[in-house]
Order: C-alpha cells, then sequence, then structure tokens
C-alpha cells in the first residue's frame, strides 16, 4: 500500500503544489482545507494536472476542528499517517508597535502552535510503528528576520527552534523531523502579506508602508513553488533525510549574508530595502 501523507493547508500555493508533487509520485495524499468550498478548488486543480488526493476540511487554529479532522484522518490511515506536512500558515506584515496583541496571538496559532498540536496527535501512530515524517514548512525567516515582518519572522524562529527539539526528541522512536525554509516562490501568501499592512489613523510607518506594499506585490514574479514540493518529495523518500532544506537562491544567500555581515551592516541593509530610510524621527 502507498505511504500515507498528509499536506494542510493544501488548496493553493506551497500546499498544492506539493500535495501535486506527492500524488503523482504515488503517496497516498490527504490535504487539509478549511472549507467545502477550498475542498473543491483543490479537487478541480487535482483533476486539471491529472491526478488526485483526498480531502478533510479543518481548521488548523482550533484544537477542537484538529483534533476531530486528524481523528478522521486516523480512521482513513488505519491509525494515523505515515508523514505530514505542515504547512498551513499566513504571513503578517506591519512593525511591532503597530501589530495588535490578538493579531500576533493569532500569527503564533496557526503558524507556530498549530504544527505542535499536530504533532501530538500524530506522534503515537508514528511512535507504535517505529516509523514516520512530520515535515514543518519555515521560512527563510526562520534564519533571518526582517523589518516590518516582525511577528512572521518570531512565528517562524519559534518553529525552528520547536521543531529541533522535537527532532531530538522522536528520533529513538524512528520518526524523522524536518524543516524546509523556502526563500521567495510565486504564493499567496504574498498578496495576503500586502493586504495585512496596518492602517492606523497615525503611524509613524506609513510612508514605509506604502513602499513595503509596492514591493509585496512583485511576489508574482518568483519561481513556481513545485520546487518545493519536489524537496519535500526527496525529504520524504530520504531513509535519512537532512534536518533542514533551504530552497531557493535567495534563501541561500540570505543566510550566508546574515551570517557573515557585521549585524549593524546586515541592519543598514536590511532596513534600507524596507524604506526604513525613509522614516522621519517626527514620526506621522
Amino acid at each position: 500500500m502507498p505511504k500515507s501523507v498528509v499536506v494542510t493547508g493544501a488548496n493553493s500555493g506551497i500546499g498544492l503544489a506539493t500535495v501535486k508533487v506527492l500524488a503523482k509520485a504515488g503517496y497516498d495524499v490527504i490535504g487539509t482545507v478549511r472549507s467545502e468550498a477550498k475542498a473543491e478548488t483543490m479537487q478541480a486543480a487535482l483533476a486539471d494536472a491529472g491526478t488526485e488526493a483526498r480531502a478533510v476540511v479543518l481548521d488548523v487554529a482550533d484544537e477542537a476542528s484538529t483534533r476531530e479532522g486528524f481523528g478522521h484522518i486516523a480512521t482513513m490511515t488505519d491509525g494515523g499517517p505515515w508523514a505530514v506536512v505542515n504547512n498551513a500558515g499566513f504571513a503578517q506584515a506591519g512593525a511591532i508597535e503597530d501589530v495588535t496583541a490578538e493579531d500576533a496571538r493569532y500569527q503564533l496559532e496557526v503558524n507556530l502552535l498549530a504544527p505542535a498540536r499536530i504533532a501530538q496527535l500524530v506522534l503515537p501512530a508514528m511512535r507504535e510503528r517505529g516509523d514516520g515524517r512530520i515535515v514543518n514548512m519555515s521560512s527563510i525567516a526562520g534564519r533571518v528576520a526582517t523589518p516590518l515582518t516582525g511577528w512572521y519572522c518570531a512565528s517562524k524562529h519559534g518553529l525552528e527552534a520547536m521543531s529541533d527539539a522535537l527532532r531530538m526528541e522522536v528520533a529513538p522512536f524512528g520518526v524523522k523531523v524536518i524543516l524546509v525554509e523556502p526563500g521567495g516562490f510565486g504564493t499567496g501568501i504574498w498578496q495576503g502579506g500586502h493586504d495585512s499592512f496596518p492602517d492606523p489613523e497615525r503611524s509613524a510607518y506609513r510612508e514605509v508602508y506604502d513602499h513595503a506594499k509596492d514591493w509585496t506585490l512583485r511576489g508574482k514574479w518568483f519561481p513556481d513553488p513545485v520546487w518545493v514540493g519536489r524537496v519535500i518529495r526527496l525529504a520524504l523518500a530520504s531513509s535519512n533525510p537532512l534536518p533542514r532544506y533551504l530552497v531557493g537562491i535567495d534563501a541561500m544567500a540570505g543566510v550566508v549574508g546574515d551570517t557573515l555581515a557585521p549585524t549593524r551592516v546586515s541592519d543598514f541593509v536590511k532596513g534600507a530595502s524596507a524604506g526604513l530610510r525613509r522614516v522621519t524621527r517626527g514620526g506621522a
């Protein structure tokens, strides 16, 4: 029987690309989505690609929904999936002082707590089998922090720390934990980042937001997310996968540059790129 793989956030972007790649590779793929409409979107895209996968509706940000959804998945996979790809997530833009506590909590709930919650649900069956894979979708933002995306970077930095600890904890049971760290790819996350900029009546960063919004719209020129799906396929196929996979030239260059450059130099370059040199001391 083919090995079962769950991919969360499967209706678009990297999630949908990964479902297509893994389904074509012969895995029994189950994509999770937040609504029946998104399930239909996923199924239509798969049909156009000449392949298929099953869908389960759940909201990773809701503990009860996630528990119920993965209970259903357990019945579909003879106790639980062989692998899970924690892909569901979103980017939130805004200076630290402009992002509300509520929005920050939701960012951490989806990008950090949800993958941990899902790991707790699938690990008992993996441990019993003595085999399994947990792939956590991080980002170059998990290694390199940038201005105006502080809470998104915090969620991905946290995901990396949690994944590193989890990898060591479950290794004795034959379970592998893998981090995938993409750079810029052409996905809906860029439009989401564009739409999430705060718009307070008074902000010291108003001009910077206008500059950053123009930059986020360039996401459509980035590489196809299928390349990330292919890296995930290679990681799942390996008997000894790497702990982390950087995907994209910009991701590799970003890590090297941030590691080698003095912090003040790195801060200046990233701040200038974000348009922070436009800010005046008086603010708005």
